[in-house]
């Protein structure tokens, strides 16, 4: 296919080039449109719950375990502490454990200040790894927790 147009002296003269501005606006439009809508791909849900996980590590009970609950009350090994009295249980349980290592298993609401208690009196304590389950307390963890503290400080 050739184009071809005429000249005021009557020779033809062949088109060598495609005008792409059109083209240029097409793209131009529809990355503008993009644009707009791609935000509200990203709405975020606030009412997402932590899925369980399938894989990784097991927790071994040769290991020190501290449950936080949601309201802040602490379980050392399913015995309920006080904030206060975290490093005197590790203190005492240390030296029964194969393993220097802590396990911490927080509801997701728990506030990363209480972690950090947790954290410090593991250091001071003298274990060696601290680590942070990826897969919070559920509610019947919870409930279970404190019927047992409630059963032992009848």
């Amino acid at each position: 296919m050739n184009f071809s147009s005429t000249q005021d002296d009557g020779k033809k003269k062949t088109f060598n080039e495609i005008n792409i501005t059109p083209l240029t606006d097409i793209f131009l439009v529809l990355l503008i449109i993009m644009m707009v809508i791609a935000p509200s791909f990203q709405s975020v849900d606030n009412n997402i719950k932590m899925p369980e996980i399938n894989s990784g590590l097991s927790i071994e009970n040769e290991k020190a375990t501290v449950s936080i609950t949601k309201d802040g009350s602490f379980y050392v090994n399913e015995t309920k502490v006080s904030p206060d009295d975290i490093e005197n249980s590790f203190n005492n349980i240390i030296s029964t454990l194969e393993k220097k290592e802590v396990v911490v298993r927080a509801d997701k609401e728990t506030k990363s200040s209480e972690i950090m208690k947790v954290m410090k009196a593991a250091q001071n304590a003298g274990f060696e790894k601290l680590v942070v389950a990826g897969e919070p307390l559920s509610k019947k963890q919870q409930r279970d927790l404190k019927e047992k503290a409630e059963l032992g400080e009848e």
